[in-house]
């Protein structure tokens, strides 16, 4: 683990909801936000798909960075499909929010259902988004971005998985997180880049958009192609 990370912030988004008009937008502020890194060789963008990916498209061609793909999925309960317990990546790393599993009472069957009914999405992603191989990181300075966290469990796993390829320095890049959920992550990154930070006990992304509905495939294939 690092020392505590940076968190650079906009003090007049702070507590605001409704300020993206949709993840495009939020991109081209967050590209803002970005600027030092425009042009820098050892910069490279990894998107969290799907929600993720107009935003790390819009950085990556605003500060001529390159973009890569990064496949996390939520474990998801197995009847609430909107709560996860942990979340599994695309080079196998998994991490069980262990808590909220005992206090579920999942058993370690269901547990080994919802990881490899993930694992073959992922698979199958990768080979429709045609990402099978992970980009060499070492030396370098992956931004990772994804459209918002809410617990940043999936973004912690995520960050972990980045970290086994020995990149220089870590950074995240989301328009909007709970408060609670950037300290989390603080000491895991070099810099955290929060458009939207919120303190309040509840919390969800959506509220931050003012247009907001769940990408497909073929959407994110589209700013791939792009």
């Amino acid at each position: 683990m690092s020392e505590m990370g940076e968190i650079i912030e906009s003090k007049e988004f702070r507590e605001k909801t409704n300020i993206f008009k949709n993840r495009e937008h939020a991109g081209v502020l967050l590209a803002e936000m970005l600027i030092k890194y425009q042009d820098d060789s050892d910069s490279v963008v990894l998107a969290i798909p799907a929600g993720g990916m107009p935003i790390a498209y819009i950085i990556s061609k605003n500060l001529n960075l390159r973009l890569e793909v990064a496949i996390t999925r939520k474990l998801h309960v197995p009847w609430n499909p909107e709560v996860g317990f942990g979340a599994i990546t695309w080079n196998g790393l998994i991490e069980l929010n262990q808590p909220l599993v005992n206090q579920l009472g999942l058993s370690d069957k269901q547990i080994e259902d919802v990881i490899e009914d993930e694992k073959r999405t992922i698979d199958n992603r990768r080979k429709l988004y045609n990402e099978m191989e992970f980009p060499n990181l070492e030396g370098k300075h992956p931004i990772i971005v994804d459209d918002g966290i809410a617990s940043g469990f999936s973004m912690l796993t995520t960050v972990k998985a980045v970290k086994i390829y020995n990149p220089k320095m870590v950074t995240i890049a989301i328009p909007t997180a709970p408060l609670r959920s950037i300290e989390n992550l603080k000491p895991y990154v070099d810099k955290i880049y929060c458009l939207n930070i919120r303190s309040n006990l509840f919390f969800a992304v959506a509220s931050a958009y003012k247009s907001w509905y769940d990408l497909s495939d073929d959407e994110v294939l589209y700013y791939l192609k792009k």
